[in-house]
């Protein structure tokens, strides 16, 4: 694979990982199906998946360059932002059309 295809899976899993907290109603995947899980848990498990997206990129990034750059902090800032923006759709999902369905 060349960088531009590692680049393109690379983003399509981040955007897959960023909405998975969102469409499930077990703690962390494992745990028991609850009746109401809250925001914090949704937080803690979203924020879980953006560490576990991380430490997937500096392993891809090994294998295509051989070693990992140097970053700063503001190049996990932004890339935090962009996990935000990733899990869009799956928080409007799970806060503004699943209770829409729910009272229809």
């Amino acid at each position: 694979m060349n960088l531009s295809q590692w680049a393109l899976l690379y983003i399509g899993i981040a955007f897959l990982l960023a909405n998975l907290p969102w469409f499930s109603a077990r703690r962390f995947f494992f745990g028991t199906s609850q009746p109401q899980k809250t925001l914090p848990w949704y937080l803690a498990e979203w924020f879980t998946l953006y560490i576990v997206t991380g430490l997937l990129g500096m392993g891809i990034e090994r294998i295509v360059d051989g070693s990992n750059h140097a970053q700063g902090w503001e190049f996990y800032v932004i890339a935090l932002c962009m996990f935000a923006v990733f899990a869009i759709p799956g928080f409007l999902w799970r806060f503004n059309i699943v209770p829409m369905l729910r009272r229809s």
